[in-house]
């Protein structure tokens, strides 16, 4: 992201959605986290994406790090962080530390941020290491359609020593966690689809006309007007699944059925958000793939951001056929 836009999320709050309380932030609840990164995907799914993954990194070191790693890491509230639960690194305990050599791949806002939170393995076991940016080396292998803006890079340590408070042994992510993480994902797709969703109204309120046809005006036409309402149908129903899931996911008594159901709903509503600006385009037509064209943007951003593995289809599917059977 431009500087610009990191001042932009820092002066909104949004890097702090979900800094603890004790430490300045908002320690925000997944409803208002959700309507949030709606509200920034809206303008700038890239934006939304990184303040969505800032937010499940501060909270995966809120409620995994001992005291002092989080006295460090939230000295500033509103400080950029990243991450990755994927362990593709490794740590040997030594006397000053843990040495840490790993490579992570699609780190989202790592270019920006200025604390990683990764995952490693140590002897055996899952664990997650507090390492400050200006420590990790930076890959730029990020060369997507969409979400460009993620800046989703790959970290790099090669034997750096991390202090031993900063390296905590963890459990991976559990269900309820990973609900609320896909939620930070999800949010963003919900906010670029009714982004795209306002392009194309303003097309509608344009002198802009359905090509070849007799019609003055899109909104002249029933079927263009037909279309439209089912793209808009289809982003509504992704936003309040979306809140939905953020409300349903603070329940105590989640059964492992209800979780799968949840996650069947997180890809359902990412599939939607895809299918309206697909739809949204077949009516604006290829101007809308123009560059120059927000259309095309928010798009690309769907395209890739849709298709993170939070939102596979196929998994979700096999999830709850495993819980649906007794």
């Amino acid at each position: 992201m431009t500087e610009a836009s990191v001042t932009a999320l820092r002066d909104s709050g949004s890097s702090a959605l979900r800094t603890p309380v004790e430490y300045g932030g908002q320690w925000a609840d997944a409803p208002a986290v959700t309507r949030r990164l709606t509200e920034l995907g809206r303008v700038c799914p890239s934006a939304a994406w990184i303040a969505g993954t800032c937010a499940t990194s501060k909270t995966m070191v809120a409620l995994r790090h001992g005291t002092l790693a989080r006295e460090e890491f939230f000295a500033d509230p509103e400080a950029l962080a990243c991450g990755s639960g994927l362990p593709t690194g490794r740590g040997t305990h030594e006397a000053d530390g843990v040495r840490v050599t790993g490579r992570w791949d699609n780190v989202s806002g790592c270019e920006s941020a200025e604390w990683a939170n990764v995952s490693l393995m140590v002897d055996g076991a899952y664990h997650l290491a507090v390492i400050p940016l200006a420590d990790l080396a930076i890959e730029r292998n990020w060369h997507m359609a969409g979400m460009r803006g993620t800046g989703s890079q790959r970290l790099v340590a090669d034997g750096l020593l991390v202090p031993a408070h900063r390296v905590a042994r963890s459990d991976p992510p559990q269900p309820r966690e990973q609900l609320f993480f896909g939620l930070c994902l999800l949010a963003p797709l919900v906010g670029a689809a009714q982004g795209a969703l306002d392009a194309v109204r303003d097309m509608f309120r344009s002198d802009r006309r359905p090509f070849m046809t007799s019609y003055p005006r899109m909104g002249d036409s029933p079927g263009a007007r037909h279309w439209l309402a089912d793209a808009s149908s289809l982003v509504d129903r992704a936003g309040r699944t979306a809140l939905t899931i953020a409300r349903d996911s603070a329940r105590d008594d989640l059964s492992a059925l209800d979780l799968a159901h949840l996650r069947a709903s997180t890809a359902g509503a990412a599939k939607d958000c895809r299918d309206a600006v697909d739809l949204m385009l077949d009516l604006h037509g290829a101007g809308g793939l123009r560059e120059t064209n927000s259309l095309q943007r928010y798009w690309r951003d769907l395209a890739v951001g849709s298709r993170h593995p939070v939102f596979s289809g196929y998994l979700a599917a096999e999830s709850l056929g495993t819980a649906l059977i007794p």
